[in-house]
């Protein structure tokens, strides 16, 4: 059969029989889209979105961390999160350099393990700089220096092997976090909140009036992290099928939804629309539909669309204003609302309308990935 293959599939030393040319390639280009979300899209965001005498640290807290947790990553932290069993929570730290290693196949997918290192990078890297965005204004930036290789080895590592890698005890308990609802959304909001308790908060001054100091420049931040969303979601069946065509498209509508939904409450009660609050908005949506968007159908993606779009801005504009504690924390993104609390809620919705198929396409099975309505209608009634 190889001698009726076109010459550009025929196995070669460098293009081995298990790989395949198409899904390495668009993996490739995923994860260039998710690192464009960090470089320069956050940098752009939050050099736009605060005071202009924070915007240069603010940038490069986020080009730093980009590069430390680039270096750590191949030292040690890929293997921490996707290697051999250390416990059933944690992998060993090895590096991720040597020619035999990477060119061997990935644990999943038809691509070197040289091509996951740098997809799965991509995701820690831009979880390090969400973080950040809690400490924007006020940040001594040696003590940034030494957070993120720090945070990244002992939290980061925990979540990406256990729920993952497929050695992770959550993973074999039958979790459904498609594309990182859990390990990347969830930890970075409470992460953030919780890092911007200890290091406290800004100036009075600057914590009641903080404008950005340039709107535009925001947005353009805000479009590349849309845009680069596409290899997000998209990228995370490690091969360019259906599935991946669904969690895209998947992505947008849910997203496109959640973003008129913020706007039009902002309409309603405070009687002006806000383009921060679209961006907000639009934040919300992404990370909702991380955790499903490729398991979920079109219909579910929208509805997420409307929750993301009105539960975190219930928290953001109203619980939050009237609670002491969430007020003493100067979380400056307000990344608790828009990953924390859209992330959470994301993971939870995943488990009630996950579809048995899109599961078996995803997870290769069909009865221990199920949502919980489809779970009920199936008579299994236990949730994804």
């Amino acid at each position: 059969m190889a001698a009726t293959l076109p010459s550009n599939l025929l196995a070669s030393p460098s293009s081995p029989e298990w790989m395949n040319k198409a899904d390495n390639a668009w993996q490739l280009v995923s994860a260039t889209l998710v690192g464009l979300q960090s470089v320069p899209g956050l940098i752009i965001l939050y050099g736009g979105a605060v005071k202009k005498k924070w915007a240069v640290n603010s940038a490069f807290m986020s080009l730093y961390a980009f590069a430390c947790v680039f270096f750590c990553w191949i030292a040690w932290g890929y293997r921490m999160s996707f290697g051999d069993n250390l416990l059933p929570f944690w992998g060993k730290a090895a590096v991720a350099l040597d020619e035999k290693y990477l060119l061997d196949p990935a644990f999943s997918g038809m691509f070197p393990n040289a091509t996951m290192v740098y997809f799965q990078c991509v995701f820690a890297a831009i979880t390090l700089i969400l973080i950040a965005g809690a400490l924007l204004g006020r940040m001594n930036f040696y003590a940034w220096m030494l957070f993120v290789p720090l945070w990244l080895t002992f939290s980061y590592t925990f979540t990406a092997f256990s729920i993952w890698s497929p050695n992770g005890f959550l993973f074999k308990l039958g979790i459904i976090d498609y594309s990182g609802g859990y390990v990347i959304h969830l930890s970075s909001g409470v992460a953030g909140f919780t890092a911007a308790y200890w290091v406290g908060p800004r100036l009075n001054k600057d914590r009641e009036r903080f404008p950005p100091n340039n709107i535009l420049l925001m947005l353009a931040g805000a479009g590349l992290l849309w845009m680069g969303w596409t290899g997000f979601n998209g990228g995370d069946p490690y091969s360019v099928g259906i599935d991946s065509s669904l969690a895209v498209l998947n992505t947008h509508a849910c997203t496109a939804t959640s973003l008129l939904t913020w706007v039009i409450l902002d309409v309603i009660f405070f009687r002006k629309p806000s383009v921060i609050g679209a961006v907000q908005g639009m934040i919300t949506g992404l990370v909702c539909i991380t955790p499903a968007a490729g398991v979920v159908q079109g219909w579910a993606a929208i509805l997420m669309g409307i929750l993301s779009g009105s539960i975190p801005w219930f928290t953001m504009m109203v619980v939050h204003k009237r609670s002491k504690l969430l007020q003493k924390v100067d979380d400056t993104m307000a990344v608790l609302h828009t990953h924390a609390i859209a992330g959470s809620l994301g993971g939870v919705l995943s488990g009630l309308f996950a579809v048995p198929k899109l599961n078996f396409l995803f997870y290769g099975s069909y009865n221990k990935y199920v949502g919980l309505f489809y779970g009920l209608q199936m008579g299994i009634g236990r949730t994804g």
